[in-house]
């Protein structure tokens, strides 16, 4: 990735010096695991979860103040007519999280989770990518930024999600000008675009990636020309995870989209992350397929609002629990075998 001396330089530098796992904490939980209370591997995906946690904290697996970060950003390109909603529902929804009437806070309150809200200039709709660049390259390092900042009040697990209208219009055509294919295998329902309203969506995302093109064989062009506020956003808290060995559960569609981009610029850049769930919407585990990842958890949801990384917040929580927690055989006076 060639610098040039414009706000993106940063990032770049930061992608190619991306901090590893702690191998010496991944050494601790492979010691311990076999004197657990339990056949070897018969815990399955918790025993590779706590190992993660190990590799990405440096210490013995543990979840003591895990975050969902909820990020809220509108889109200029619902003027094509590509949701079953109006972009006022951005701040709405953004209002209901703040009083507690999400689906979002039911589940935090669930898991014991911490939340916060981030209302990204909801009044300022970034451009219609259909017509001109989503953000100039100034705005976009600014609102990565800014996302890499959500993890300042300290945290040693991090769950990112999204609330935008229009933004799985947004993440498929990300995942185009990223994986290619046409625009009809990306693009999915939403929160209900149904027939014509289908078909104004394909064809938004179709006429975005021609307009853009020329310029999308950069990560970080693709993110500021076709993606979002939120998308930027989360893109950033990933970042500052990974440069502060936080571990990351990324939510669904369109939190992925943000990852993705990332991960074209550096295919080691996700390695602290996990998939916390497979979206219902089509194109999503095609999208995990390219990243490499296997999901947690298959409920058939497309809410968005961080709920699916929230769920599987709670499994990684237990399986920190059962590593850490978890008698030995000598403790327990079980006998182990011969």
């Amino acid at each position: 990735m060639a610098t040039s001396g414009l706000p993106f330089d940063d990032f770049r530098e930061l992608l190619t010096n991306l901090p590893g796992p702690n191998e010496a904490a991944i050494q601790a939980v492979r010691e311990r695991d076999p004197q657990l209370t339990k056949p070897p591997g018969s815990l399955g995906r918790l025993e590779d979860i706590a190992e993660w946690l190990a590799a990405w904290t440096g210490r013995a697996p543990a979840v003591n103040r895990p975050l969902v970060a909820v990020f809220a950003g509108n889109h200029g390109v619902t003027e094509q007519g590509v949701s079953a909603f109006p972009p006022e529902v951005t701040a709405q929804m953004v209002s209901n999280f703040a009083a507690g009437g999400a689906a979002i806070n039911q589940i935090c309150i669930a898991h014991d989770l911490g939340l916060k809200v981030f209302d990204l200039a909801l009044e300022i709709p970034t451009g219609d990518i259909t017509r001109e660049p989503a953000l100039d390259e100034r705005a976009c390092a600014a609102t990565m930024a800014f996302g890499m900042e959500s993890i300042a009040g300290g945290t040693d697990l991090l769950c990112i999600g999204e609330m935008g209208i229009g933004n799985t219009t947004i993440a498929a055509a990300i995942f185009h000008a990223l994986y290619g294919g046409t625009a009809e295998e990306w693009v999915g329902p939403g929160t209900g675009a149904t027939g014509e309203g289908l078909v104004r969506k394909i064809r938004a995302v179709e006429t975005a990636v021609a307009l853009h093109r020329p310029h999308l064989g950069d990560p970080l062009e693709v993110l500021r020309r076709l993606g979002g506020r939120e998308i930027a956003a989360m893109a950033g808290a990933v970042l500052a995870a990974r440069v502060e060995k936080i571990p990351v559960i990324i939510d669904g569609y369109v939190a992925t989209a943000a990852a993705a981009v990332l991960h074209a610029a550096n295919p080691s850049a996700l390695d602290h992350c996990i998939i916390g769930h497979v979206s219902a919407e089509p194109g999503h585990i095609k999208a995990v397929e390219r990243l490499g990842k296997t999901p947690l958890l298959a409920l058939g949801m497309r809410l968005g609002e961080g709920t699916g990384a929230a769920l599987a917040a709670g499994i990684v929580k237990a399986a920190a629990q059962c590593h850490s927690g978890m008698a030995t055989f000598d403790q327990a006076g079980v006998s182990d075998k011969e």
